[in-house]
């Protein structure tokens, strides 16, 4: 998977406001979606996510895809 894009809502209650409250920013989560190691599929939602370390912090985010190029990430957490 590629993508050219990240869209970012940063209204209230968009999608920065909630990786912020797992103590995750922006640039956090841009960094692991550009340098992910793992994509896989929650068996719950079926939500694509993506796998990859911040440091030593393993993270995930879990994204919605608009098209082939667009992803919105809907949160991130340490896993």
């Amino acid at each position: 998977m590629t993508w050219t894009t990240i869209f970012w809502d940063d209204s209230e209650g968009g999608n920065v406001d909630h990786i912020a409250e797992h103590g995750l920013r922006v640039e956090d989560v841009e960094q692991v979606l550009e340098n992910f190691d793992r994509i896989d599929r929650s068996k719950s939602s079926g939500s694509i996510i993506v796998f990859g370390w911040l440091g030593s912090l393993r993270i995930a985010v879990v994204v919605d895809e608009i098209d082939d190029e667009t992803i919105v990430p809907v949160t991130a957490y340490e896993v």
